[in-house]
């Protein structure tokens, strides 16, 4: 059925009833609310593609239903959604049936769940304690499923998941999937039909270039791979698919049959050599991301250690898939009416949850910048709680039409940044109350300017204390003078006791008060006052980057530090001077010349230097010679794990004087990846991309021979 407004919002408000436990009526009518509940949430996840709660949330109360009937069986009914997998079928494409009943999973959630299951399976097979189970382990992919029949060795079908029994006919968009083949010898075994699971996908890696032509073609934007994968699998024209990047992933033969139409699935052998034999016939099979595991504790080990992956990897899983390996094993589990005993999910913390918007905090930049900051209702988020999410600017508020007590899709990107992915607008109940963006800054209550072209609106008042304080904990930090040790918290206790009010400040430090304060001592700050020193000698590059001039960063700052003998050069300089460097736009050279053409800058400088702060042109400042034709040259390079050869600033510097850009991420512009000792996720996400160099330290050392 399809639901209207009304039925939407007072669904919604008996879904978060039902999730924080607030009703108080019979089982009877609590199974009911459940069923209803959960039968409107898989229509808008699977037939809308448009979920109003988090995934983890629909699990929750998925299981509160399942306890119920187990409790009171007479509460079963036939159309329970315990005894039947969701629908994901529109009126768009014709319906087709499966060959055999699709199923869903059961969840797990921790170590002791995984060890419930394997007591599950003993039970069920007859198995002791100390007897081997084997599993196997894989992806549980957050795409759309497939399901793909081949008959005499070609692909006939291809349909959707639908409700399990039947799914939806997306055999043209299938075929435009490059990575399933539309020929594969099943008949060297003998099997002249047969049905294959997967789930097709879009690589992390690629969705933001998709994003990014979509936005140029004022398109509305996918809100994260899974929705493009699902809505790429039901669209009109094939050549959309293409233009996607789908692939897809197979992970289980459902179905197979010889010529007299009997059934020879159990003679294929165990599920872990069935999918060795896909990935021989061409097939897109889980590779380093599935284990073959010999008991439940090597389960848990690598589940544990996928989960601790996930980021690295360049397809969005929300788990790992455990499967008993031996099919005989699996027809003695069995099934229910939901999904199949041999198998459970071990579902990774959610990355996506639902909260409530209280208000919006206002902060101030280093650059002047204003940042609304949203503060939610506490959620756990991917193993943290989140309380506060950036909005960004007011334009990411306006686009997304956020309201104050609005509901907040939200998600932990790369688990680590909370994002807002939308707003719950079907569920308003007109208490929401439109954000207005302040006009004075928050902390020095000057007027707020916004230039053309930017979408931040800054405080340009080059006093102001909120902005004082980012540009010193700039200044201190990594991506500044790299002052080991002086964090944001040190800047922070110094400014608040009045040592610091700007950044010549941090140059006057009183060591001897410093080490009388809670928590330091002589030795701690000594040790700040070695940190500071070794900073003064800095290069003029470092010292430009920790200036906070808006839109100059590192690149940048090299490219002007080879150009002058002593900073204060700069003062003479005009945009024109700017932008004769190459890569230096017009923007930039305002904003630098606006900077040295300020009185208080130049005096600061001219402070900083009278404190031993170094403002001349050293050797590492000089613009690097670069030697041409070279295999490097023109290449894109990332160093990652231990170098033990030579340093990892020597190295850079090595590429880059032999044509080679370094730099600092893995994505689908990197060529070259020199792999350290102990190199960790970036190599991974390397090999996943499957189009990088990967070599090794010795390896680039001989190339700079070369």
């Amino acid at each position: 059925m399809k639901y209207d407004a009304d039925s939407t919002k007072q669904l919604n408000q008996l879904t978060q009833q039902l999730l924080n436990n607030h009703s108080e009526d019979s089982s009877e009518i609590k199974a009911h609310a459940l069923r209803n509940v959960i039968q409107f949430h898989e229509y808008r996840y699977y037939v809308l593609n448009d979920p109003l709660i988090s995934d983890s949330e629909y699990d929750a109360l998925f299981k509160q239903l399942e306890q119920l009937e187990e409790t009171f069986p007479e509460l079963v009914t036939p159309d329970s959604p315990t005894q039947r997998v969701s629908s994901d079928m529109t009126e768009d494409f014709p319906s087709v049936p499966h060959l055999s009943p699709m199923l869903s999973l059961d969840n797990s959630y921790n170590a002791d769940d995984l060890k419930d299951f394997d007591k599950q399976v003993r039970k069920l097979t007859g198995l002791q304690t100390g007897e081997t189970i084997n599993y196997t382990v894989e992806p549980k992919f957050d795409g759309g499923t497939i399901v793909l029949v081949y008959e005499d060795d070609m692909l006939v079908r291809a349909a959707t998941r639908g409700n399990g029994t039947l799914g939806e006919d997306i055999t043209n968009n299938a075929r435009a999937i490059r990575s399933i083949p539309l020929k594969a010898s099943f008949s060297q075994k003998h099997i002249a039909r047969v049905e294959l699971r997967g789930e097709a996908v879009i690589r992390k890696s690629s969705f933001h270039d998709i994003n990014k032509k979509r936005e140029e073609e004022g398109k509305n934007l996918f809100a994260n791979p899974r929705n493009a994968a699902t809505g790429g699998l039901r669209v009109k024209d094939s050549k959309d698919v293409t233009s996607r990047g789908l692939e897809a992933f197979v992970f289980q033969i459902s179905h197979a049959e010889d010529a007299q139409g009997r059934s020879v699935l159990t003679e294929l052998g165990s599920h872990h050599g069935n999918i060795e034999w896909l990935n021989n016939l061409g097939f897109k099979v889980p590779q380093s991301e599935r284990a073959f595991c010999k008991n439940i504790d090597e389960v848990i080990e690598f589940c544990t250690k996928w989960e601790a992956r996930r980021e690295a990897y360049d397809y969005e899983i929300d788990g790992m898939v455990v499967k008993v390996d031996d099919p005989q094993l699996q027809e003695m589990c069995g099934a229910t009416s939901h999904h199949p005993r041999w198998a459970i999910a071990f579902k990774f913390k959610a990355k996506q949850a639902t909260s409530r918007l209280l208000q919006v905090e206002y902060q101030v930049g280093k650059t002047g910048a204003i940042t609304p900051v949203a503060k939610i209702e506490p959620v756990p988020l991917a193993g943290v709680t989140v309380s506060s999410i950036s909005l960004h600017n007011e334009d990411f508020i306006t686009s997304k039409d956020i309201r104050i007590n609005d509901v907040l899709l939200v998600e932990r990107a790369g688990d680590v940044i909370p994002y807002v992915v939308k707003v719950m607008e079907d569920i308003r109940d007109g208490d929401e109350k439109p954000i207005v963006f302040p006009q004075n800054c928050p902390s020095c209550n000057s007027r707020l300017m916004r230039s053309d072209g930017e979408a931040a609106w800054r405080c340009v008042n080059t006093l102001c204390p909120a902005q004082s304080l980012q540009k010193m904990i700039h200044h201190v930090s990594k991506d500044g003078m790299d002052i080991d040790g002086f964090g944001k918290s040190y800047v922070e206790k110094f400014k608040e006791l009045g040592w610091l009010h700007n950044i010549a400040d941090i140059y006057k430090l009183d060591y001897n008060a410093i080490s009388q304060l809670e928590g330091f001592g002589e030795k701690s700050a000594q040790n700040l006052k070695k940190a500071i020193d070794m900073a003064k000698q800095n290069p003029i590059k470092k010292l430009l980057q920790s200036l906070s001039i808006h839109h100059l960063g590192k690149k940048a700052s090299s490219l002007i530090a080879a150009q002058v003998d002593h900073i204060l050069d700069l003062a003479q300089w005009t945009v024109e001077d700017y932008v004769e460097i190459d890569e230096i736009g017009p923007v930039l050279a305002q904003n630098m010349v606006n900077f040295f053409a300020e009185e208080t800058n130049i005096e600061l400088l001219r402070d900083m230097e009278s404190q031993g702060v170094n403002l001349k042109q050293t050797q590492e400042d000089k613009p690097i010679e670069v030697v041409k034709d070279h295999p490097l040259s023109g290449k894109t390079i990332l160093f990652t794990g231990a170098l033990t050869i030579m340093t990892r600033a020597d190295a850079q510097k090595a590429a880059a004087a032999l044509g080679a850009k370094n730099i600092s991420a893995v994505s689908s512009n990197l060529d070259i990846l020199v792999a350290g000792e102990k190199a960790g996720s970036k190599l991974k996400k390397a090999q996943a991309l499957g189009t990088v160099d990967i070599i090794s330290e010795a390896d680039f050392v001989q190339l700079l021979e070369s």
